[in-house]
């Protein structure tokens, strides 16, 4: 018992038993933390991927939307701040501009400041498109942490920001082929 109340074991508690008992000379505990965080992301994404399915967006596609929305208007990045805000390769946010191209949600226009340079910008039926799926998101993600009180649910914050600060300071700055720098990120920021 922990803390006045029995903890059920998990998935990641039976994992951590075997591999003491095949590999005692291995220590699971920061299994334990990585193993819970990757499956606790793959149940969100498909929470969330199934809020986004009335409104046809994938999560991918949303985070995009998302990203250009929140900057306020005109609702443009060029595509390599689009990637840092998404956290993904430059070579994956081209195959996904692609897409909401295509679909009509964003699209490609020249930079009034430096005509060299390309912005993706959200068209009228993608500002439509994302604003219309917010509050579902929002409320997926509060549905989400619905099993967390206030404190805990602050605890968390801190400790994720915490370890997700640390992880980038020691991996440095992302750079797409680069293999000293940051991997393609396994989420994406909304």
């Amino acid at each position: 018992m922990k803390g006045g109340y029995r903890v059920n074991p998990d998935h990641e508690d039976q994992v951590a038993e075997k591999w003491r008992r095949e590999r005692p000379d291995l220590d699971p505990s920061s299994l334990q933390v990585v193993g819970r965080v990757l499956r606790l992301a793959q149940l969100l994404k498909g929470e969330l991927g199934r809020a986004l399915g009335q409104f046809d967006l994938s999560v991918p596609g949303f985070s995009v939307l998302a990203a250009l929305r929140r900057e306020g208007a005109p609702y443009a990045l060029t595509p390599t701040a689009l990637s840092k805000a998404v956290s993904l390769t430059s070579g994956a946010m081209t195959n996904r501009i692609d897409r909401l191209e295509k679909a009509g949600f964003v699209e490609r226009v020249r930079s009034e400041v430096d005509r060299r340079s390309v912005l993706v910008r959200l068209t009228p039926a993608g500002q439509k498109k994302i604003d219309k799926a917010l509050p579902a998101w929002f409320l997926g993600a509060e549905s989400a942490v619905r099993l967390l009180d206030a404190r805990e649910e602050q605890q968390m914050v801190r400790t994720l920001r915490k370890l997700c600060l640390r992880m980038e300071a020691e991996a440095g700055p992302a750079s797409d082929g680069d293999p000293g720098g940051r991997p393609a990120v396994i989420s994406q920021t909304v």
